[in-house]
């Protein structure tokens, strides 16, 4: 149990990265598959060759970065439908990380890595390592929160609800696509080289298959504890992926198959998205309250003044001008 809260906390990076685009940008990016393996065969390779492992996992989010901005740069100014611009950034991928690592696999087993300290000290598989990731994993989510109430990211948020509007009022929505799949992947390859350095290996394969897994943390997620804000929605999507991780370890304990987990994760995905949709959930508040409803219509002769919600008289019949000119003279 205590490896797969671990795994649940390194893979919300993922899943953080996942609710950029998807949630937010409200973009198919399926540059993930690529830009996982990337982050790891980026940390790995310079972890090898004698590079710090904190900066060789620096280094793995820049290479992220790269790989988002890519994906960007080829639906924005190439014009390229968002979802073929990501498939042909992780088709690509596939022969760049081939080219990082020099072969199909590289072994971490013997060289230190971020998790070396833990090791040496026996704490990993403890509570004194979920502890250290839950620190780890709530820095993120406090930076991608507060990234989101600045203006670049009501921006980006502005971006993912209504194009045409903010573009209108002069915001470069090119640049704020672009700035998000890159701060997306960026969080993806740090994931992907967090996992290879915990699991001592890097493998070409190791991103495929990923995308709908952390689909999975983010919906299941919000599904359970909604998306009121930025706040709750960014929470969902971290526990989210803890929940998920927990799911496949109990399914594994039960005896299934190994070979059955993609079909597992789709299944995932698919009550996630039903939960909300079914009858006897939507008296619970946090599948009905919280889902993605539209807001209650206000009875006829009503506005949206808190006081005349609360039965104040509302001002019918002058307007603005003559509500503010009965307040002079008075």
């Amino acid at each position: 149990m205590y490896g797969a809260l671990e795994l649940g906390l390194i893979y919300a990076a993922m899943a953080l990265g996942v609710y950029l685009t998807f949630k937010v940008l409200n973009f198919p990016d399926l540059t993930v598959d690529g830009s996982f393996t990337t982050g790891g065969a980026t940390a790995a390779s310079l972890i090898i060759a004698g590079v710090n492992p904190f900066l060789a996992t620096l280094a793995a989010i820049g290479a992220g970065l790269v790989a988002g901005f890519i994906t960007g740069l080829l639906h924005t100014k190439g014009g390229i439908d968002g979802l073929l611009a990501g498939i042909l950034t992780m088709i690509g991928l596939w022969s760049i990380n081939l080219r990082i690592m020099g072969a199909a696999n590289l072994s971490l087993l013997r060289e230190d890595t971020v998790f070396t300290p833990l090791r040496e000290n026996m704490w990993l598989g403890t509570w004194v390592s979920i502890a250290i990731l839950i620190a780890f994993v709530l820095v993120l989510k406090f930076l991608v929160d507060w990234f989101l109430t600045t203006d670049l990211g009501l921006a980006i948020q502005a971006t993912g609800n209504n194009r045409e509007m903010i573009r209108s009022l002069g915001v470069n929505t090119d640049n704020t696509t672009m700035l998000t799949l890159a701060l997306s992947n960026g969080l993806v390859a740090l994931c992907g080289a967090l996992i290879a350095q915990y699991q001592g290996f890097a493998d070409i394969s190791m991103g495929i298959g990923l995308i709908l897994v952390g689909l999975a943390s983010v919906i299941l997620g919000q599904a359970i504890f909604g998306n009121r804000n930025i706040f709750m929605s960014s929470l969902g999507a971290i526990l989210g992926s803890v929940i998920y991780r927990i799911i496949i370890f109990l399914a594994l304990r039960a005896g299934l198959n190994t070979d059955d987990m993609k079909l597992t994760t789709a299944l995932l995905v698919i009550i996630a998205l039903l939960l909300p949709r079914w009858g006897f959930l939507k008296r619970i508040p946090s599948f009905g309250s919280r889902g993605n409803r539209a807001p209650a219509k206000l009875p006829p002769g009503t506005t949206d003044d808190p006081a005349a919600l609360h039965g104040a008289p509302a001002a019918t019949g002058q307007g603005t001008a003559g509500t503010a000119s009965t307040v002079k003279e008075g």
